[in-house]
């Protein structure tokens, strides 16, 4: 496996096929996964939830990272420019300059609390790499967010936080892409925002949109051939 720099581990041996798909010879070298929406459960409805709770439009903490661009609170804190109060401080303010009350450091704690694994996600990771596939996660995350516990389950693990890159800009699927020996057409990616898909898709790499982990997998297997759930 992999930190947010160094280089691929070479992938478990091959394994046996799942029902259906015996035989099958992927054309893919590796899948590349999103965390959160995907491995784990999704922030988005984490945010969703509490923007309810506080009476808060639907959707204003996206739109506020969207049009705060690459030089607001959040964008920074997925580079590791930010962190801990200092986050909080540069984030609340945005909140407060856009109209609404809200807390970040409230926001963080729910999330931490509400974005679990994946069992059915971390089963098929597993399975692709007995195939002999690469696997790689590659999130936009923050320090101290917990998802480095995840990193032993891929061969490689790009985190923004470390690398002072995030999705969508190409330099960090490229970097994954390094990591794993692959070019980008020979890779899967797996995410659950359109923006971070479209960026993989015109660097050449097959994309599935997450919506459901069910959902996802059907799509999964069907691209690779050969079956990832029970």
């Amino acid at each position: 496996m992999d930190d947010a720099s160094g280089a691929r581990s070479e992938p478990k041996a091959s394994g046996g096929g799942g029902a259906g798909y015996a035989g099958a010879v992927p054309a893919k070298r590796a899948v590349i996964f999103d965390l959160g929406g995907v491995v784990l459960g999704s922030p988005l409805h984490v945010i969703a939830e509490l923007e309810r709770e506080e009476g808060i439009p639907a959707g204003f903490v996206n739109r506020l990272v969207v049009a705060s661009g690459p030089a607001g609170a959040w964008a920074r804190l997925e580079r590791g420019e930010l962190a801990g109060d200092a986050f909080y401080a540069a984030f609340d303010r945005e909140c407060a300059e856009a109209g609404h009350s809200f807390s970040a450091q409230r926001l963080m704690e729910r999330i931490a609390l509400g974005v679990q694994p994946r069992p059915a996600m971390l089963a098929a990771v597993h399975r692709i790499r007995e195939r002999g596939l690469g696997t790689a996660a590659l999130t936009n995350n923050w320090t101290g967010d917990g998802t480095r516990a995840l990193r032993d389950h891929f061969d490689v693990f790009v985190e923004s936080s470390a690398l002072g890159l995030r999705k969508p800009d190409p330099r960090i699927y490229e970097h994954a892409c390094r990591c794993l020996g692959i070019e980008a057409h020979q890779a899967v990616f797996l995410d659950d925002i359109g923006s971070n898909l479209k960026t993989a898709r015109a660097l050449g790499m097959t994309t599935i949109k997450v919506t459901a982990p069910e959902q996802a997998l059907t799509e999964l297997e069907t691209v690779l051939g050969f079956g990832l759930t029970e």
